[in-house]
């Protein structure tokens, strides 16, 4: 029995040390969450045929801005691991002339908020293929074959591209979607 009063004091004592330390609890946006952000859009004011689609596009939105996220911090990682703080020097200039460009035209709309902090952030899913097949030599390991990695980022962007400006997709789509993520994540991690 003792045993078991110590075992379970250590895991109160190391929950409550976790907690000192400022543990971060995982994010959650539940359906309170939601309502309330409906009230603020003003939902019950849109057409609900739009909504619902909408809604069914929103899903694979947050699918395709996880795993854009996902890319873009497999590549920063990779890149600062080989050239450290200097890594952004060796993405191509015209991908760094856009970023520039994006954080500029960002800092001029204060009232807006920024789409990042770090320039990777101001990338789009080419500029991100354009980074690793100039840097190959640094993915090539992990990735295996450019034209594979290309033409996955490629397809993934198109779905995303029209998710964002109102496109509803297809079910092939979706499967196509599915499969490409699936297929990266086995790939690259």
């Amino acid at each position: 029995m003792k045993d078991l009063y110590d075992f379970v004091y250590r895991g109160a004592l190391t929950q409550e040390s976790l907690d000192k330390m400022g543990r971060q609890e995982r994010a959650h946006f539940g359906p309170k969450d939601a309502e309330r952000v409906r009230e603020l859009l003003s939902f019950e004011m849109l057409d609900s045929e739009r909504v619902v689609k909408a809604e069914q596009m929103a899903i694979v939105y947050t699918a395709l801005h996880a795993f854009e996220n996902s890319v873009r911090s497999f590549v920063s990682t990779a890149m600062a691991e080989k050239y450290k703080e200097e890594w952004w020097t060796h993405v191509p200039s015209k991908v760094q002339n856009k970023a520039r460009t994006r954080i500029e035209n960002d800092a001029k709309f204060r009232w807006h908020g920024a789409r990042g902090g770090a320039e990777i952030e101001y990338c789009d899913f080419g500029d991100l293929s354009s980074i690793i097949v100039t840097n190959w030599a640094i993915f090539e390991d992990v990735l295996v074959d450019l034209e594979w990695m290309k033409a996955t980022l490629s397809i993934l962007e198109r779905s995303r591209n029209a998710v964002m400006h109102g496109g509803v997709l297809a079910r092939q789509d979706l499967d196509r979607i599915g499969g490409n993520i699936r297929d990266w994540i086995r790939q690259a991690g």
